[in-house]
């Protein structure tokens, strides 16, 4: 599972025990299942309205994709161009063949394969990018039905609130304060109902969705300027540094934190502002 999937999954528990068992006397007052089925039940019919059937049965297989733990091999990508760009280089066209039969990605492989074609590089590029923005499009619309049903989940919420108030309201003249606290409990849970699932699961969902698009679209632009250093047959020296600046973290280029030895602030001076 996902560490940060995970830490987050424990700390809505906590949060939610926390709720339960030590800011209320009866905890079971927080379980109101027909409040539930007004937030959820609207929620979906909402979203089945607002989206083909197909995608919304995508929603229960992207709530797995969240929590599962997901590697990209970047440094493993990285290797595989500079070792196929070094066979490219020295027109061993055959080694290049058998190096991409071992490729998993399938990106990096069918870049490779249309080099290895001759095809022009401005093809290439195009139609790599092509893809590239076929994939932000398609993801992005899946975390955005997330963040649809974040929209839903409170207003379902409120039209559960006036749903127990009306009911309330019928209610009042008869006296039963059993009776008014059921539709009362109706009236508010709906609302804490709505507000938590939108906050707790749909909006988080939208925004890891859309982290994942983020780093997956950063390997595909690495693995393009790859392709394109292997069509003008660069250094793979240079390739490997290139593509390493893609994928790394912060660093300071001009400072790395360490102070200057003596020797070397007697050998160089140091630099004087003009004036």
């Amino acid at each position: 599972m996902n560490p940060s999937t995970f830490i987050g999954m424990i700390a809505t528990f906590l949060l939610l025990g926390i709720v339960l068992f030590f800011s209320a006397e009866d905890p079971r007052l927080y379980v109101d299942w027909p409040s539930l089925g007004i937030v959820l039940g609207g929620t979906l019919a909402a979203t089945f309205l607002s989206y083909p059937l197909k995608e919304v049965f995508r929603v229960f297989g992207l709530m797995v994709t969240v929590t599962r733990n997901e590697r990209m091999y970047i440094q493993n990508d990285i290797e595989e161009l500079v070792h196929i760009s070094k066979l490219w280089m020295n027109h061993d066209l055959h080694a290049v063949e058998q190096a991409l039969e071992n490729v998993t990605n399938p990106f990096l492989r069918t870049g490779v394969q249309l080099v290895i074609d001759q095809t022009k590089e401005e093809d290439i590029l195009d139609l790599m990018q092509w893809r590239i923005l076929h994939l932000r499009a398609r993801e992005g619309a899946e975390a955005q039905l997330f963040r649809t049903m974040a929209s839903f989940a409170p207003a379902f919420g409120m039209i559960g609130t006036l749903v127990g108030l009306i009911n309330l309201m019928g209610v009042l003249g008869g006296g039963d304060l059993r009776v008014i606290g059921q539709q009362l409990a109706v009236a508010l849970m709906t609302t804490f109902y709505g507000i938590l699932l939108a906050n707790l699961v749909f909006k988080p969902v939208a925004v890891k969705l859309e982290r994942r698009t983020e780093a997956r679209v950063l390997l595909m632009n690495m693995v393009l300027q790859g392709i394109s250093m292997m069509c003008e047959r660069r250094s793979p020296a240079l390739m490997r540094e290139t593509l390493k600046s893609f994928v790394a973290h912060y660093r300071d280029e001009i400072f790395d934190g360490r102070a200057p030895g003596k020797n070397s602030a007697e050998k160089a001076p140091a630099l004087q502002p003009h004036v």
